[in-house]
């Protein structure tokens, strides 16, 4: 997949025959995003164009937030890797600064969609909106396409249990540790990736060694202690138990992944890991003592383990 951060990089030869695009956030790539995948890729192959997926950096909710924005469901390599593994040719993500946030719905469409991506099928999300204060609707999109003579397909949401699948109900799901919820929206469980760095080896003092993962995010959309499987090491997906937060006893404050894995002792430091979310075990709490932190980590390690041998995943 290639990755486009300005529209004067486009590749002008690969987007000479069109392209098929969509065009959104994809925050978590759930089974919504999965859905509108499944049709640009589609698409794409039936036409023998690229398909393009354009998103923004940072995302607009994120350049308009007034206080903390909502936490990512995915970094931005995280994304990445799950468009390409869908098959997406073309990740277009420019800035999303002042003059993004002001060009006007019909300038979008010919200065980016048509003279930019050479659009000739466009597919979007029933509630999709665009340009300067959303003004631009599938209305607009649809006048647009017969003027400039390109598809339109509109895509309806996914419903699971009455709910309209989005970003903000997994959130909602991920921060009232309803992982099983999270993982039916998403289409898997929910996953965190990162390089193992070093770090104050506090766990291996306690008899609990962990691998310190830098997950790279002022905020999460997780916290507390978790049982998890972990992928991408040479001996396979490993099981194990999380902790997810500020460290509390320690008095840290930015966001950190802690995995003790389960009957391990190899060195991994430098490595790139994906972590999966399976179970909620508890919140993180603060201890009076070391003593009753180490009682505590016996008992979530031993309650992941028996999460985990009921999980078939």
């Amino acid at each position: 997949m290639l990755l486009v951060r300005h529209l004067a990089d486009l590749p002008v030869g690969l987007l000479a025959k069109g392209s098929v695009v969509t065009i959104g956030a994809y925050d978590g790539v759930h089974l919504g995003h999965q859905q509108l995948l499944d049709r640009v890729i589609r698409a794409a192959r039936r036409s023998e164009r690229p398909s393009v997926l354009m998103s923004f950096e940072p995302t607009p909710k994120e350049f308009f937030a007034e206080v903390s924005p909502p936490a990512r469901l995915m970094r931005f390599r995280e994304k990445f890797d799950a468009l390409a593994e869908h098959g997406i040719d073309i990740f277009f993500c420019p800035r999303f600064d002042p003059a993004m946030r002001g060009i006007r719905a019909d300038a979008f469409i010919r200065q980016i969609l048509v003279h930019g991506l050479n659009v000739r099928h466009l597919v979007v999300g029933d509630d999709f909106r665009f340009a300067s204060r959303r003004e631009g609707t599938i209305e607009h999109l649809a006048r647009a396409s017969r003027a400039l003579q390109f598809g339109l397909e509109r895509v309806p949401s996914v419903v699971v249990d009455g709910v309209r699948v989005s970003s903000t109900v997994i959130r909602e799901a991920l921060a009232d540790g309803d992982m099983p919820r999270a993982s039916t929206l998403l289409g898997r469980p929910y996953r965190m990736s990162g390089k193992i760095v070093k770090g104050r080896q506090v766990g291996r003092s306690l008899g609990y060694a962990t691998a310190n993962v830098d997950i790279r995010r002022r905020q999460s959309a997780v916290m507390g202690i978790f049982a998890v499987r972990v992928h991408g090491l040479q001996e396979g997906p490993v099981d194990g138990v999380a902790s997810l937060g500020t460290r509390p006893t320690f008095e840290l404050c930015k966001p950190l992944l802690e995995v003790h894995l389960f009957d391990f002792d190899r060195e991994i430091y430098g490595e790139y890991i994906h972590v999966d979310f399976l179970a909620h075990l508890r919140p993180e709490e603060k201890f009076g003592s070391v003593d009753e932190l180490v009682a505590q980590m016996a008992v979530d390690a031993e309650n992941a383990r028996v999460a985990l041998a009921a999980i078939a995943v």
